[in-house]
C-alpha cells in the first residue's frame, strides 16, 4: 500500500455503505473495485461516486467480505478508520465465482486488466440495452449473445428490423476455442420474408386471436359494430388463409360481410407477402425451440407486415405461456415495436402485448431484451419492469437523467461517465452482473452484417 493510500480514512456506519472523506488521497475513480481493511476484516467494495466537494469524497457500496472461502456477499460490517487498496485479480475472480458470473464479454475497467463476466442466470429478468447511434450498441449485443448461445440452454428469438443478425450462426473462419466451437455446433434458423421454405418468414392470419384479426382489418368493436359481429361469428368457424375467407364473404348476401370483403380488398391484405399459406409459420418454427431464431422483419415490403409477424408471435407465445418453457425475446430497434408513439392498431396491439409481458411474462419464462438508441424510445411501462441494464455511449443529459430515474441500482458516478465512453464501452447494473461494472466489449466471433457505410475516397 503506497504512503497516499494509507492516510485514507474509509467508514461506514450501515454496514451496507461506505463514504471516504479525503478523495484527494486517494486515487479511485467511480467505477472502482477496492479491498477496505480494518480490525483484521476485508471487505470488497464499489466505488459509486467521487466529489470535490467536503464533507464526503467517495461513496460506495459494500459487496461482501473476505474470507478464505472467496467472498461472502450476504456479509458486510459497519466499520471506522478503514485502509483502502485496488482489488486485485484474484479478488475479482473470487467474487465471479461466489456469484457465478460466467459469461466473459470483455474486459472489465473497474479491475483494470480483469475480465468482465455476466450471470447467465439472471437473464430471467428483462434487459433494457441502450446506447446513441455509433457506440457499438448492435455489436456489443452481438457479442453478449454470442455468449449466451455458446454456454446456454435458453432458446433467443431475435426481432431484427435491420438485418444486423442475419449472420449470427456464420463463425468467422479461424475463430477457435469453446465459445466458437459451440456456436458452429448450435441450432440457428434465419427466418427471411423472400427466402425459400422452410427458411420463410410468415403469419398465419387464421390462428391469430379475435382482437389481433380485428387490429389487422382496423375493425373497432364499437364504430365497426356490424363487421366486428360478423368476425366474432367467422372466427370460430373459420378455415383456410385469408384469401379463403375473402371467398367465404362474397359467397354469402350479408351486408355486413360483404363490407367485411370490401374492407379486406381496399386495404389490400391479400397482396402481402406475409401470409404463410401452405407454408410453416413462425409459431410453428419457435414452437421447435431452436437454439436461436432470426426474425429478419426489414425484409418486408411495408411496414405493417413486420408489426403482423411480431403480433402473431407474441400472441402465441403468451397464448402458451401455462407452459413455462423459457425463451428469451431479443428485440433491436426496439421502438420499431414498443414505441408510446405508435398509433396503428397493428402497433399498438403489439405494444400492449409486450407491457403485458414485461409484467406478467418473468414467471412464465417470457423474458425480454431490448435494445434502443434512447430510453424515450420504449413505452415506459415496459422500461420500468426492466432488471437489467447495459449503458453504452449517451450524451444527452435528458437521457441520463432519464435513465437514472428508471434505473435506480445504476450509481449516478457511473451513468455521469457514459458521454466519455469509447466505441463498445459500457456500464453494466443490474442483477445480470455481480456489480456495476464499467467494460469493454471483446471482439465477435461471429459474422456482423449490420457494419457501417464508410465514405469513399478518392
Amino acid at each position: 500500500m503506497s504512503a497516499d493510500s494509507a492516510v485514507v480514512s474509509a467508514r461506514s456506519e450501515d454496514g451496507r455503505s461506505f463514504v471516504v472523506d479525503n478523495a484527494a488521497a486517494s486515487p479511485f475513480p467511480a467505477g472502482s473495485l477496492i479491498v477496505v481493511s480494518c480490525a483484521g476484516r476485508r471487505q470488497l467494495a464499489l466505488v459509486e461516486e467521487r466529489t470535490a466537494t467536503a464533507p464526503v469524497g467517495l461513496r460506495g457500496r459494500l459487496i461482501g467480505e473476505l474470507t478464505d472461502d472467496g467472498i461472502d456477499t450476504r456479509a458486510s460490517h459497519a466499520f471506522d478508520g478503514g485502509e483502502i487498496s485496488p482489488a486485485d485479480r484474484d479478488t475479482v475472480t473470487a467474487l465471479h465465482h461466489t456469484t457465478g458470473a460466467e459469461l466473459e464479454i470483455g474486459v472489465s475497467l473497474s479491475a483494470p486488466g480483469g475480465p468482465a463476466r455476466l450471470l447467465p442466470t439472471r437473464f430471467n429478468r428483462h434487459t433494457f440495452w441502450c446506447g446513441q447511434s455509433g457506440s457499438g450498441k448492435t455489436y456489443a449485443l452481438g457479442v453478449v449473445l454470442e455468449q449466451l448461445i455458446a454456454h446456454t440452454a435458453l432458446p433467443i428469438v431475435i426481432f431484427d428490423p435491420n438485418s444486423d443478425f442475419v449472420r449470427i450462426g456464420e463463425v468467422i473462419p479461424g475463430a477457435t476455442g469453446p465459445t466458437a466451437q459451440a456456436l458452429r455446433e448450435r441450432d440457428i434458423r434465419v427466418l427471411r420474408p423472400k427466402s425459400e421454405p422452410p427458411g420463410r418468414l410468415r403469419a398465419k392470419f387464421i390462428d391469430m386471436p379475435l382482437t389481433s384479426k380485428a387490429a389487422v382489418l382496423q375493425l373497432d368493436p364499437v364504430a365497426d359494430r356490424e363487421e366486428f359481429n360478423e368476425l366474432i361469428h367467422l372466427s370460430t368457424a373459420m378455415t383456410g388463409e385469408l384469401h379463403d375467407v375473402l371467398d367465404n364473404l362474397r359467397a354469402v348476401e350479408n351486408p355486413a360481410r360483404r363490407r367485411l370483403a370490401m374492407r379486406v380488398e381496399n386495404l389490400g391484405l391479400l397482396d402481402w407477402e406475409v401470409w404463410a399459406g401452405t407454408d410453416q409459420a413462425v409459431t410453428d418454427i419457435v414452437a421447435e425451440r431452436p437454439d436461436v431464431t432470426v426474425l429478419d422483419l426489414g425484409g418486408f415490403s411495408t411496414p405493417a407486415q413486420q408489426l403482423v409477424v411480431a403480433l402473431s408471435l407474441l400472441d402465441d407465445l403468451w397464448a402458451r405461456r401455462e407452459e413455462r418453457r423459457p425463451v428469451l425475446l431479443v428485440i433491436d430497434e426496439a421502438h420499431n415495436l414498443a414505441s408510446p408513439r405508435l398509433e396503428s392498431p397493428v402497433a399498438v396491439a403489439v405494444r400492449e402485448r409486450l407491457i403485458q409481458i414485461a409484467a406478467e411474462g418473468r414467471k412464465f419464462g417470457m423474458w425480454l431484451l431490448l435494445s434502443t438508441q434512447r430510453p424515450s424510445k420504449v413505452h415506459p411501462g415496459i422500461i420500468s419492469q426492466c432488471d437489467n441494464l447495459a449503458l453504452l455511449k449517451m450524451t444527452s443529459p435528458a437521457d441520463l437523467e432519464e435513465l437514472g430515474t428508471y434505473f435506480g441500482y445504476a450509481p449516478s458516478g457511473l451513468l455521469s461517465r457514459a458521454p466519455w465512453f469509447r466505441q463498445g464501452e459500457a456500464l453494466l447494473a443490474g442483477g445480470f452482473v455481480p456489480t456495476p461494472t464499467l467494460a469493454k466489449v471483446n471482439t465477435r466471433l461471429t459474422r456482423e452484417a449490420g457494419a457501417d457505410v464508410s465514405v469513399p475516397l478518392r
